[in-house]
């Protein structure tokens, strides 16, 4: 297999809709309620009519509720979450890791991935976590003691880095490490597109819950866009490279473009160079700009040819096109069916290898780019830098890191100049 951190074809084995562990429904607890707690939600019951989403928790009560809505009308007899278990708040996890579920999907601001993974799985609950699972040097290591935990405790954890879960990726990936193309020299990771989800303040609402609401947009929640959408494309360099991770970095980024509160404090563009082990250098590169070139590509160059493993195509002194369909490359779908069966068979999975590895790889990124400072691998295992305030200490009382200029801009980082490791 291509991928030792992938043990995924021995999951798929158990037939969808027979949960040996419990007998019955297996019940579901949704943290983080935007798009992407939707879809994953939806992801969790295409794994079999057992599973039932029975909790769901976000900061706005209303947007669970909008959520809730949509499922129920898209799945009538797998969603049976009471009024009893929505939850809102800050605190919202804790009231849907106590709700009797099985599994949680964590969601939400990627600032808290790693703290309520690790109160699931204290809790004995299986746990599927969106990336990125965590955003600073601190945050990676409590992902660690989840990671840990979740082995001690013989329970699964999944990762939402899908890439892992694509057969064609699965498929193209091993002819590259089989010699299609020859001795790997460099790769070049691009994501560029526009911003994500937007949204507005309403009035009245304290500044920590608006910040909390349009998280994407602010880097104290997100960690920002190298590891919040780069991840994916980092996570597949390392992949391709025998998992291995780099000894440093430095990046280029800053604020061009965009303007007003809406847009927080992130930067709207990236790119940052790795050093990996035998001479390799990765070249990656976002940018979330409107009315821009967009482009989602990893392109892997060797010695006798290159990858395009986005679009499953080898070039060079082997020329082969994968003839893998792209209904049976739903990744998304893959990842929860690999969980489930996990779970129904009694064999837990845990991605936390790699999970680990390309997140620290995005988070090195992104400190280089605000900093403007190589960043070694070193530099991240010895630092407990974070975002203030630290998750465990945020809630609606919490005074927000930072707060809008007479503009209603916040202030950005200024590479040279900010120190932050």
């Amino acid at each position: 297999m291509s991928s030792p951190d992938l043990p995924r074809r021995a999951f798929l084995a158990a037939p969808a809709g027979y949960f040996v562990q419990g007998g019955g429904a297996i019940k579901v607890g949704v943290i983080g309620c935007g798009g992407r707690g939707e879809a994953a939600a939806m992801n969790a019951m295409h794994a079999g009519k057992d599973v039932r989403i029975t909790a769901m928790g976000d900061l706005l009560r209303d947007r669970v509720e909008e959520k809730l809505t949509a499922l129920k009308l898209k799945f009538p007899g797998q969603v049976e979450v009471s009024s009893a278990h929505i939850h809102s708040g800050y605190d919202a996890y804790k009231k849907v890791i106590a709700s009797g579920v099985d599994v949680v999907i964590i969601a939400n601001a990627a600032k808290f991935h790693a703290l309520h993974a690790k109160a699931a799985l204290d809790a004995g609950k299986h746990v599927f976590l969106e990336k990125p699972h965590a955003i600073d040097p601190y945050t990676l290591k409590l992902l660690q003691k989840a990671i840990d935990t979740a082995r001690a405790k013989g329970l699964s954890l999944v990762s939402g880095l899908q890439s892992r879960y694509h057969p064609g990726y699965i498929e193209t990936m091993q002819r590259v490490h089989d010699g299609a193309i020859g001795r790997i020299v460099a790769i070049q990771e691009t994501w560029l597109r526009p911003p994500y989800v937007l949204y507005p303040r309403r009035p009245g609402m304290k500044e920590i819950v608006y910040q909390g609401s349009n998280q994407y947009h602010f880097n104290w929640l997100s960690g920002d866009d190298v590891p919040q959408t780069l991840i994916h494309n980092l996570d597949r360099s390392s992949w391709a490279l025998g998992n291995a991770s780099p000894t440093r970095c430095y990046g280029l980024g800053g604020r061009s473009s965009l303007k007003g509160e809406i847009y927080g404090n992130v930067f709207d563009h990236h790119s940052v160079v790795y050093d990996f082990p035998g001479g390799v250098r990765v070249y990656a590169f976002c940018r979330t700009i409107d009315n821009c070139y967009n482009e989602n590509s990893s392109l892997i160059l060797g010695s006798k040819g290159r990858c395009d493993l986005l679009r499953l195509r080898i070039e060079g002194e082997t020329n082969w096109q994968s003839t893998s369909t792209p209904s049976k490359n739903n990744a998304y779908d893959i990842e929860h069916e690999v969980l489930f069966n996990a779970i129904r068979s009694g064999k837990p999975v845990n991605n936390g290898d790699y999970m680990v590895r390309s997140t620290t790889i995005g988070v090195m990124g992104q400190l280089s780019c605000y900093t403007g400072r190589e960043v070694t691998w070193q530099q991240m295992q010895d630092s407990g830098f974070h975002y203030g305030p630290k998750p465990e200490e945020c809630g609606e009382d919490t005074a927000p890191p930072v707060a809008p200029g007479p503009d209603g801009s916040y202030p950005v980082y200024i590479p040279g100049e900010t120190k932050l490791l």
